[in-house]
């Protein structure tokens, strides 16, 4: 599958809407419908895009399909899940599910990750569900378990440049 991992453009910024409610990981044993609006709703997940591109510390890519953003990676330094301090930029990746587990994540973290480390960041952070299967993923790009995120049922996680 070809694709291009590129910069997010300014009008394509209203996106990370739909990717921070594709980002939520609903387990498996969990069977009521979670409205969109709770991205909205939520302090922690909204400050994730609130604004989003107006903060020096806000990068985006995407993951272009023919013109088609299949995937997006952001990062900004905000009171959000994974949040460690006002120097560290938090994690918030998201795929279309039929762009899932096809290296497409590995690849676009990798990228932030590169692009990061070239803004000189000393570390980042990521909060995830202890029973995310993406876990594995955020461990083999170097990211490391600290502790408990925002409460009992998420992992922070750091990845130190």
């Amino acid at each position: 599958m070809d694709y291009l991992i590129r910069k997010i453009r300014e009008d394509e910024i209203y996106l990370l809407d739909d990717f921070l409610y594709q980002a939520i990981f609903i387990p498996k044993w969990y069977t009521k419908e979670v409205p969109r609006n709770i991205i909205y709703e939520n302090e922690l997940m909204y400050n994730a895009i609130k604004d989003f591109g107006t903060k020096k510390d806000d990068y985006c890519l995407v993951a272009d399909i023919n013109g088609k953003i299949v995937g997006a990676v952001w990062v900004r330094v905000a009171k959000e899940y994974g949040y460690i301090d006002d120097k560290t930029p938090s994690f918030s990746i998201s795929l279309y599910k039929e762009y899932r587990n096809k290296g497409i994540g590995t690849k676009i973290m990798s990228e932030m990750l590169k692009l990061l480390k070239d803004k000189g960041y000393k570390r980042a952070s990521f909060g995830v569900s202890k029973e995310n299967y993406a876990v594995k993923m955020y461990k083999n790009l170097g990211f490391e378990i600290i502790g408990d995120g925002a409460d009992e049922t998420e992992w922070l996680m750091v990845y130190e440049f």
